[in-house]
């Protein structure tokens, strides 16, 4: 398994930016990153209670996805279970976590377990996890729950 470096943020606008720029579909598809998933997806559900991300979050992507030339089918783009599943980690993650600065929080989040690229293989079987059931609509962990 490849390891990758942890791209921590340098600062609370860094993230905002990132958050920004997923909704205004103008984020450089080059830094739709692991953690500037996670990153949105904190900024989400602690500055923009207008947003329900289990809800909105999906079409969100989606959207994103095709304005930056990517496309959702059965193989790439939008992943529905691992969609969900991150929400829930990162919404537990954020109920334990106390304390001022987004940037902070965001990083301390990322070193975390939630935050590790393989968290979701701790849950799921690679078989499960990446199939189009999986990419499409959510399927329950069959390896331990979250």
């Amino acid at each position: 398994m490849t390891e990758y470096p942890v791209r921590l943020f340098a600062s609370d606008a860094e993230i905002r930016r990132v958050g920004a720029g997923l909704l205004a579909r103008t984020l450089p598809k080059s830094e739709w990153t692991h953690e500037a998933h996670l990153a949105a997806c904190a900024w989400l559900l602690l500055e923009r209670p207008d947003i329900v991300p289990e809800t909105d979050l999906p079409d969100i992507i989606r959207n994103y996805n095709v304005a930056v030339g990517g496309v959702n089918d059965d193989s790439q783009g939008y992943h529905h279970t691992l969609t969900l599943l991150y929400i829930g980690g990162v919404r537990n993650f954020l109920g334990e976590e106390r304390g001022a600065g987004l940037a902070r929080i965001v990083n301390a989040l990322l070193l975390s377990q939630i935050g590790d690229r393989n968290w979701p293989l701790t849950l799921y079987s690679r078989d499960r996890l990446f199939s189009v059931e999986a990419r499409h609509g959510w399927l329950g962990p069959d390896r331990a729950e979250p």
